[in-house]
């Protein structure tokens, strides 16, 4: 039987690798953003054709496939990690948080088993895309509604879009004007109303 001692070397060593590997995981996963990255901005990759061709060629007939394309194309942030919106009806509270392979509220088994910062957060998926433009995840047996958000600072913090939020009372003038000035300065910019119905985004 080991001693006190031999067992305490031994947790330390182990904790030694574990850090050294979750560095690791880190650096692998800012270098598959990076590789990601290059692949979306190549010319001959087909996965994110350019933004004015996508919207030129989707319509209300077009295949899933190319309205996924075309969310993608304006919407693209991280993709080693995304977040999940939550509504507690017992709070009330409401927000986003971001998804794990095992999550936080798995049961008290789990809880004990991982801790919370070792967890691993689920990449972007076309199917993430896909069951959020639905509204729901087929795969989700208590049926809740599913709104995606993405992370969109990268790693090496920049980021491929911004957003601006228009909700004055004169916010359908605002956004006419701020979408005048992206045509003149040649800035890519698409409009999307909010949740709410009163105001929009850019």
């Amino acid at each position: 039987m080991k001693s006190l001692d031999e067992i305490n070397q031994s947790l330390a060593k182990t904790e030694e690798e574990l850090a050294r590997l979750n560095s690791l995981r880190t650096k692998l996963l800012a270098r598959i953003t990076e590789l990601q990255q290059e692949k979306a901005l190549s010319s001959d990759n087909p996965s994110f054709p350019q933004q004015s061709v996508i919207l030129a060629s989707v319509t209300s007939q077009s295949t899933q496939e190319s309205k996924i394309a075309l969310f993608r194309s304006l919407f693209r942030g991280r993709e080693d990690v995304y977040a999940k919106r939550f509504e507690n009806p017992r709070t009330g509270k409401k927000g986003y948080q971001p998804v794990f392979r095992i999550e936080w509220d798995s049961g008290p088994f789990e809880k004990q088993k991982i801790r919370r910062e070792d967890r691993e957060c689920l990449p972007v998926t076309e199917e993430v895309f896909r069951n959020h433009l639905l509204g729901a995840n087929p795969q989700d047996k208590s049926k809740h509604d599913f709104t995606m958000g993405i992370y969109p600072m990268l790693p090496d913090e920049t980021c491929w879009f911004l957003a601006a939020d228009f909700d004055k009372a004169t916010w359908q003038e605002d956004v006419a004007a701020f979408l005048e000035t992206c045509r003149l300065f040649n800035v890519p910019a698409a409009l999307e109303r909010s949740r709410s119905g009163n105001g929009g985004h850019i």
